[in-house]
């Protein structure tokens, strides 16, 4: 394996999936586990191990192998480096990127997979070639990975694009407060559980086939796709208020294009049509006219790709990406 290759890891709460990936941002071999929190070394041991397979190497390091690696994390990367993970045991201060410069000895980048995100949709997905973007992951939580520009927005406590704590509604539950407003009623777990008061209320056609406690955004989705209306009207409700969502980030930001990417992005075809009429109803005209909104491309391979991008501008040193 050519040693410009760099490996990219996408380091989720529940998956780590790893890549070897070239300068042209072609995969070319890919490995995925389930993570393991037995402990809080775990993970990164996981790490280790899946670059020494992908890399062909059983011990030490990847020099040789490898040029650089780029790993992106479910949480806050602080500019010293350490990583905060909340859905990982122990992961307050883990300094990910010495350990796993220290075991596998090349250069090291780590992203929020936010920032990750975006980079991907602007190298190789719907956002290529473009200077002013965001990308709006949807699944558990909401972020939103922002470049201006073409450079990163990060924030001064690099916490920039916590999108799931927009307030877009005077609705205000108990939920709000631990994971923002717009998250606690338009992310995954709050299309299932409106999905789930439609059943109490004794609505539910299709849903009524499915356990309540199998319930999920994609058994949701899955119904409405075979025409179940109180289905349709959870993600048309999601789809409304992900809407006000985007448009204050278009009224903000004033981008090219937002791309609609995570997990919920699949079920796009349900939502996409009302977020973008909610958007254009309250984003700011001028730049409501011109942005697009897409459903992301690439899937699961965005942030593959963005710590990709990552790893290979910390070999180039290059500042930032887009047209220049």
């Amino acid at each position: 394996m050519p040693a410009n290759c760099v490996l990219t890891v996408d380091l989720g709460g529940t998956k780590v999936a790893a890549a070897l990936v070239d300068r042209k941002g072609k995969v070319l071999t890919q490995k995925s586990l389930s993570v393991d929190v037995s402990s809080t070394l775990a993970p990164v041991k996981q790490i280790v191990e899946l670059a020494r397979e992908l890399a062909g190497k059983k011990k030490k390091g990847v020099q040789g192998k490898i040029a650089a690696m780029g790993v992106a994390v479910p949480g806050l990367v602080r500019r010293d480096g350490t990583v905060w993970a909340p859905n990982l045991p122990g992961w307050k201060r883990m300094p990910l990127a010495r350990r796993l410069h220290h075991a596998l000895g090349v250069p090291v980048v780590v992203e929020s997979d936010r920032n990750a995100a975006v980079l991907g949709e602007a190298w190789r997905g719907g956002a290529r070639g473009k200077d002013d973007v965001i990308v709006l992951m949807l699944g558990t939580g909401i972020g939103a990975g922002i470049l201006s520009g073409g450079r990163l927005v990060r924030g001064a406590h690099e916490l920039s694009g916590c999108a799931g704590w927009m307030v877009v509604t005077d609705q205000h539950g108990p939920e709000t407060q631990g994971v923002g407003q717009l998250e606690s009623l338009a992310a995954g777990p709050a299309i299932a559980s409106a999905a789930k008061k439609k059943l109490a209320q004794g609505i539910g056609g299709l849903l009524k086939e499915i356990p309540v406690e199998a319930i999920t955004a994609h058994e949701v989705a899955e119904a409405a796709r075979r025409g179940d209306s109180a289905s349709i009207e959870v993600y048309q409700e999601a789809g409304r208020l992900l809407g006000y969502g985007v448009a204050n980030l278009v009224s903000l930001f004033d981008p090219e294009i937002v791309v609609i990417g995570g997990g919920l992005a699949m079920a796009s075809d349900l939502f996409l049509n009302a977020l973008r009429k909610a958007m254009k109803e309250r984003a700011q005209p001028i730049a409501a006219k011109q942005v697009r909104v897409v459903a992301s491309r690439l899937g699961n391979k965005a942030n593959l790709l963005g710590a990709a991008w990552a790893a290979t501008r910390k070999l180039d040193h290059r500042p930032q990406i887009g047209k220049h």
